[in-house]
């Protein structure tokens, strides 16, 4: 039986697998510190896991036989004197304005080339950028992060995953190794790092992790990967579908592909396995703009989406001319900066509720689309996340990404930790909902995309 963690921003999940189906699972939620910009800490991380390892039935926990990670990207652990607590996550934004200035510099389009991590102040270049500058931590610091800190405390040694490794914008893909170049820029040593280990090396539980957990000394340990990069992994396996769509709070288009590619915008390329990549982008603005939404916008928050039919059939493609920048929480892709702000524009008296509710989601989705174009995504796509519970909001995303949508409940991270244990054969897509642009409305929206964030 396999055990899949998965190790995010806001909760653990933690899933028991057998022929690729969830035997048992459970979420634990941990909290996001704040004294210090934006900060996990490493011993809640640790005392959640030992809770949720421990409270696997012993009947289920005996017949554990190898566990794999997925963690969440671009985390920075400093380590002193052998001693961690605080973990900076991607939110972090204390780098914003020294990475902003790096980002006019020579060396800035050469290190996104070298490492296809994006320039930005999620990345921990940008925060090792910016402890440099603000001569935080001393020479002999070392910097880790959640997928060593999780390796070190079931195999005894802080491993880091190439796919991890490569979201740091520390790693170079043609070396596959640390850039010598990045980190002499840092004036940091390879040697201040975490050793680097392929996605799918195991590893031997170590002989007190076993005894902690409750789990057998035979039990092997798979690195594994980032969370983005194990969610796309998952959907291809379980369709053959290359692309895919996850809306959450914030969202990303990604695409598995054989070979690096880069966007002069700036698109994300990771490391997934040997001769597979994963490539897209993302942005902070999903969900939380239908949320904001509801809580602004919405005659009655409670039957908000109950009440998303009805408006976008009452209301017009385009919305009457009204459009709307969708970047109340800044944005990544493709403009890297928090300093971005969300507006309407062409808002006149004659403009309703309604047409501002379709607007902003209009405008959320547009955006999309641009990101749909920096991962070069042409044909199908799989999506993913809450806010397709509502059908209409499948439905525009379809009509406005211009391509047919599948509605794929399987990726997930640990559903991507499995297959890259076991090496399953791509599933076929016939078992999914698919949602199919219309053509007329399709056609609308892809002229009405050529300037809209103009």
């Amino acid at each position: 039986m396999f055990l899949g963690i998965d190790i995010g921003t806001t909760a653990i999940k933690i899933g028991l697998l057998e022929e690729r189906k969830i035997i048992y699972q459970r979420s634990f939620p941990i909290y996001t510190k704040t004294e210090k910009g934006r900060t996990q800490s490493a011993s809640e991380i640790t005392a959640v896991l030992l809770k949720g390892i421990t409270e696997i039935p012993s009947s289920l926990r005996e017949q554990i036989t190898a566990i794999g990670f997925s963690t969440a990207m671009h985390s920075l652990m400093p380590v002193v004197n052998e001693k961690f607590e605080e973990i900076y996550i991607w939110s972090d934004n204390q780098a914003s304005q020294v990475i902003a200035e790096f980002r006019q510099s020579s060396l800035s389009e050469s290190f996104y080339r070298q490492t296809g991590t994006p320039i930005h102040a999620m990345s921990p270049f940008a925060k090792l950028l910016y402890f440099k500058s603000a001569g935080g931590f001393d020479g002999k610091t070392k910097w880790y992060g959640l997928k060593e800190l999780v390796m070190l405390l079931f195999t005894g040694a802080p491993w880091i995953d190439r796919s991890t490794a490569s979201a740091t914008g520390l790693y170079s893909l043609e070396e596959a190794n640390w850039s010598q170049e990045i980190l002499h820029y840092l004036d940091l040593s390879v040697e201040q790092f975490a050793p680097i280990c392929d996605t799918t090396d195991r590893f031997p539980i170590a002989a007190a992790a076993a005894a902690r957990y409750g789990l057998n000394e035979t039990v092997e340990i798979m690195c594994g990967a980032s969370d983005g990069c194990l969610a796309a992994y998952a959907g291809y396996v379980s369709t053959g579908i290359k692309n895919s769509l996850t809306i959450g709070t914030s969202a990303a288009v990604r695409k598995v592909t054989d070979q690096p590619v880069f966007d002069q915008r700036q698109n994300f390329c990771y490391y997934l396995k040997e001769d597979q990549y994963v490539i897209g982008a993302p942005s902070n603005n999903g969900g939380c703009v239908l949320a904001w939404i509801k809580e602004t916008l919405a005659q009655d928050p409670d039957t908000f989406y109950e009440s998303l039919p009805r408006i976008i059939e009452e209301t017009t493609i385009g919305s009457h001319g009204l459009r709307f920048f969708p970047f109340i929480n800044g944005e990544r892709a493709p403009y890297w900066t928090s300093d971005i702000t969300a507006s309407y524009h062409g808002l006149t008296i004659q403009h309703t509720r309604a047409d501002m509710i379709r607007g902003a989601i209009e405008g959320m989705l547009m955006n999309i689309g641009v990101l749909k174009e920096m991962a070069a995504i042409t044909d199908e796509v799989t999506i993913s996340g809450g806010v397709f519970q509502s059908k209409a909001i499948a439905q525009l995303t379809a009509d406005i990404l211009g391509v047919t949508c599948y509605l794929s409940p399987a990726n997930e991270p640990i559903f991507g930790l499995y297959d890259l244990y076991f090496g399953h054969r791509l599933a076929a897509r016939d078992h999914l909902q698919t949602i199919t642009p219309n053509q007329k409305t399709s056609a609308a929206y892809a002229s009405l995309a050529e300037h809209y964030f103009d």
